[in-house]
């Protein structure tokens, strides 16, 4: 049997049948205003003969059970960027309906992680990154097993670093505290910056700061 495997360069994730491949179109924060863009998945699905539509834990809709002699006709059709479901890069962001829709949120959660979505999506890393954005403590972004996770408070946001939610679980350490909304961005630019140039390859940031000791980091990063 021949062994095929994801073609990351065409944003498709080889299947369990090894013969066809799922596409997973970035959703930044899982949030559509057009409802034809939903009816523009669907009918892509439907025409190139997918098996199902999955909506995934990064809040992303997959296209799942494409051909893979179909994968480029899809995504031209679609006309949507590739989100990044694999490989060593920061991964969508994951964000709470906050300020925008929820009536709990004390923070502007869905502006903040728009940004860092934009900004960081796709970004090259040692390890694969993950980010959540809640605002409020409630934690719907989960973001305490995040790589990076910040959460709305009544005087700005919490940084956490270091939370996985993988084989090994790992609860994140608290980094600073009421943060201003201003400062949030500068300071995950330290953070990123700090992870790149200190992480071994396949070190995700909890394991980096065991290795490493959290006062260390955070007195690197904080000054």
């Amino acid at each position: 049997m021949e062994v095929k495997t994801d073609m990351l360069d065409k944003g498709a994730i080889l299947q369990r049948d090894n013969e066809t491949y799922a596409i997973a179109p970035h959703i930044p924060g899982g949030i559509i205003l057009d409802p034809n863009l939903l009816r523009k998945l669907a009918d892509v699905a439907e025409k190139y003969g997918a098996k199902a539509l999955k909506v995934t834990s990064a809040q992303r809709i997959a296209i799942v059970g494409i051909e893979p002699d179909k994968i480029d006709a899809a995504w031209a059709e679609l006309g949507m960027s590739k989100g990044h479901a694999v490989g060593l890069c920061v991964r969508s962001v994951k964000i709470c309906p906050a300020t925008h829709f929820c009536k709990r949120a004390q923070q502007d959660a869905v502006t903040l992680g728009l940004a860092l979505d934009e900004r960081y999506h796709g970004m090259n890393l040692p390890s694969k990154f993950k980010i959540g954005v809640s605002g409020c403590m409630n934690s719907c972004a989960e973001p305490a097993i995040k790589d990076l996770g910040i959460i709305g408070t009544p005087k700005g946001y919490h940084i956490l670093i270091g939370g996985n939610a993988g084989i090994k679980p790992r609860l994140a350490n608290l980094l600073a505290e009421h943060v201003a909304p201003d400062a949030v961005l500068p300071l995950v630019d330290k953070i990123i910056t700090y992870y790149k140039e200190n992480a071994r390859n396949y070190e995700r940031m909890g394991m980096m700061i065991d290795r490493l000791g959290f006062e260390k980091v955070k007195q690197d990063i904080l000054g």
